[in-house]
């Protein structure tokens, strides 16, 4: 196939992009970046900005702060929206990871604009968003010249290894993080695949629908199991217990890798298993658990 041995082609970017404008609610392709990830756009977009503060609405995903501290910023974790309005940027993770938490579109409009006011940017990372209630996303609101929104497409369509993310924003903006990525910001395969993904909106709709019914079955599992669900998304669940550590060495002696949190120690996030195998290997899983645990 051409799209191996050639160069990626500057219309297929283009098209790419014109395709993820219209999947994502973005005022136009001249408003998104094509990029290899969303790690490189958090760095790109804090690179924007001379040194300052930058605050993370915590917990969440570490990556951000450390990207954020490499471009030269001052990095805190904050636990309140409020607490991110005297940054300089300012980075929410919405859904969030690992507890689901959504912060309402009229109190990110709030900061940005609380932000411009002396100069900073907001930074919204909606790897979850496809599978968030509808409207939560500020793509929309992208015309803002300090708000860079930043969508993940390997999570939702189960191709993290594509390398493949947009930054939607101010075309002023956006024109300037795909200068810093170069003429050739993902290869030939990952702009043929994404492309066509984007655009069957039919198997986005069933997939939402079945996404959902299986985050259901699995926080009926943990349930009876004793585990308390705190959170997630359909994509993956959060949940409590006080035996979280022993249960994490179990399932892992199992072949079943959990996510721990070291300062969060009886919480324990769970991905949904991949088919009727992994499903019934889970379920003999937490079966088998001692019963000391509980």
């Amino acid at each position: 196939m051409d799209v191996y041995t050639r160069l990626p082609q500057p219309a297929a970017l283009a098209d790419l992009a014109t395709i993820a404008a219209k999947a994502y609610g973005a005022p136009s392709a001249s408003h998104v970046v094509v990029a290899p990830g969303s790690q490189i756009l958090v760095a790109q977009t804090a690179f924007l900005l001379a040194r300052g503060r930058a605050a993370v609405l915590a917990p969440t995903y570490a990556e951000h702060g450390r990207v954020a501290e490499l471009a030269g910023h001052t990095v805190v974790e904050v636990a309140e929206v409020g607490q991110l309005a005297d940054a300089r940027i300012a980075i929410v993770v919405n859904p969030n990871n690992p507890d689901g938490r959504v912060v309402a579109k009229d109190a990110l409009l709030a900061l940005a604009d609380r932000l411009r006011r002396r100069g900073g940017l907001l930074v919204v990372d909606e790897a979850f968003m496809d599978v968030a209630p509808e409207g939560a996303s500020l793509s929309a609101q992208a015309e803002h010249d300090n708000i860079v929104v930043l969508r993940s497409f390997g999570k939702f369509y189960g191709l993290a290894g594509l390398r493949l993310s947009f930054a939607i924003a101010a075309p002023s903006i956006a024109a300037r993080i795909a200068a810093a990525l170069g003429p050739w910001p993902v290869s030939g395969a990952a702009l043929a695949i994404g492309a066509e993904a984007l655009a069957d909106t039919a198997w986005k709709t069933a997939t939402r629908a079945s996404l959902a019914e299986a985050a259901l079955r699995l926080d009926v599992l943990l349930a009876e199991a004793g585990l308390e669900i705190v959170g997630g998304t359909s994509l993956f669940r959060l949940a409590r217990t006080k035996e979280a550590a022993q249960l994490f060495q179990h399932l892992g002696e199992n072949g079943i890798l959990v996510r721990r949190f070291a300062e969060h120690p009886s919480w324990l996030r769970f991905g949904l298993p991949g088919g009727e195998t992994e499903w019934e290997r889970l379920h003999k899983a937490m079966a088998s658990r001692p019963l000391t645990f509980f």
